[in-house]
């Protein structure tokens, strides 16, 4: 999760396309479409993990348009061949 929130940041749409689960990932990331967010940080309120699935539960705060803003997220993560990927999450 700190990896992908750090993709966000940096603007590493490549990198957040190869840690989405196939069964989830769009086609294309356009991270520049839209109001520019400077990113705060990152809070991760809790973690599970029950063999190959995990949920994290984070708040992470960023400003548009000089307006502060925070999302509140659920991510479920799928391990395959070692690696964890992405699959959706429920804001909040």
């Amino acid at each position: 999760m700190r990896s992908r929130y750090s993709a966000y940041v940096l603007g590493l749409g490549d990198y957040l396309l190869a840690t989405w689960h196939a069964s989830t990932r769009p086609v294309a990331l356009d991270l520049a479409a839209g109001p520019g967010a400077k990113w705060l940080g990152l809070e991760i309120k809790s973690r599970t993990e029950a063999g190959d699935a995990a949920t994290v539960e984070f708040v992470a705060r960023c400003r548009v348009g000089g307006r502060a803003q925070r999302m509140h997220e659920i991510s479920r993560f799928v391990r395959e061949d070692g690696r964890w990927y992405y699959v959706d999450g429920e804001i909040d």
